[in-house]
């Protein structure tokens, strides 16, 4: 089951290595507003709560008890860099392994995010503005 996430973690990082820089990340930030976290998983959606963003700053998501409000950076291929917690994407032996912002529908910005857990497996989320 790893196999199709270095699948999709090779496609993400292509895409960015051989993308146009987007206007909207050259600004170097998302779109303010809420959003919402899932992922899918046998079947179902899961609810992975919401990631407030307003300029440089995001809060969330708070469904794993994280709270406060730290910087992000993004850079002009869409690839951010959070500098603090993101709830239980960063606890318990969790890391980030890329996050990767998508602008084709300016209605509907969003990231994705893969996480690597303890044990090594790698799970994705998408998170779109409500």
């Amino acid at each position: 089951m790893a196999f199709p996430i270095r699948i999709l973690l090779s496609l993400l990082l292509l895409a960015s290595a051989v993308g146009k820089a987007r206007a909207d990340f050259a600004e170097g930030k998302l779109p303010d507003g809420v959003y919402h976290c899932e992922v899918y998983l046998l079947g179902l959606f899961i609810n992975l709560g919401d990631i407030t963003i307003k300029g440089n700053v995001y809060s969330g998501p708070v469904t794993f008890g994280t709270s406060g409000t730290y910087n992000y950076q993004m850079d002009a291929n869409g690839e951010i860099s959070w500098l603090g917690p993101l709830g239980g994407y960063t606890s318990g032996g969790n890391s980030i392994s890329l996050t990767q912002a998508t602008l084709d529908d300016p209605g509907a910005p969003s990231f994705d995010i893969i996480m690597k857990q303890q044990d090594g497996a790698f799970t994705a989320s998408t998170c779109t503005k409500h």
